[in-house]
């Protein structure tokens, strides 16, 4: 397993890694705020230095273990907290905070485009290792957004569908909450997770490709 590991390639994904996790939990927290609960705000959440949001299996243990077998790089942040009880709105206001996360992702993937764009002004020595690391946050924030969409509680997409049922189904659908981690970890490493999100991740690196050549 170590035989795959590169120090270069872990050195110019952490960067990605972490603003990718810390901007989308970052995001959650103001959906929230907007929405009438300031939790995250009180617990100093609402930052984008990434110490906070640092979760040691999910952000730092996974993505490790991901670039050392080979595997496409992932991981997770501590949950915003976010207390239901202060929303206006409880069933409006989970339906955009479960939307924020991969909205932010999205946005984070056609920056990282744009970073590629912009290497072309930097000195030719670091044009190659910037290009890489945007690479990896096109990547990175790909995976996420198709991620998000898998809808397993707690995770956003099961929090988004949740807020489209009635009172019994989702007390039904929400049996499976405490078993959520489990099965996406299950996912993950026996690669089947990889297999149901790719088209997802193909697809936004295609539109990212696609919006960067119009500018080279």
């Amino acid at each position: 397993m170590f035989a795959n590991f590169d120090l270069g390639v872990f050195l110019l994904a952490v960067l990605p890694v972490l603003l990718a996790i810390t901007v989308r939990e970052v995001a959650r927290g103001y959906t929230a705020r907007y929405w009438g609960d300031h939790t995250g705000e009180r617990f100093g959440r609402l930052t984008l230095n990434p110490l906070p949001h640092i979760d040691p299996v999910g952000t730092i243990v996974v993505p490790l273990v991901c670039l050392m077998i080979g595997s496409f790089l992932f991981g997770w942040a501590r949950p915003m907290p976010i207390d239901s009880r202060n929303f206006r709105d409880p069933r409006r206001a989970w339906r955009w905070v479960s939307i924020s996360g991969p909205i932010a992702n999205l946005i984070l993937a056609f920056f990282w485009g744009f970073v590629v764009v912009f290497s072309a002004y930097v000195p030719e020595s670091y044009q190659a290792p910037l290009v890489q690391m945007a690479g990896y946050g096109v990547m990175v924030n790909s995976i996420w957004v198709a991620f998000s969409l898998i809808p397993i509680l707690p995770w956003d997409g099961g929090i988004f569908i949740d807020t489209f049922l009635n009172a019994k189904q989702s007390m039904q659908f929400r049996k499976i909450e405490p078993y959520g981690t489990w099965i996406i970890l299950i996912l993950l490493f026996t690669g089947l997770l990889a297999k149901l999100i790719w088209p997802i991740i193909a697809m936004i690196q295609a539109a990212v490709q696609m919006v960067v050549m119009l500018f080279i």
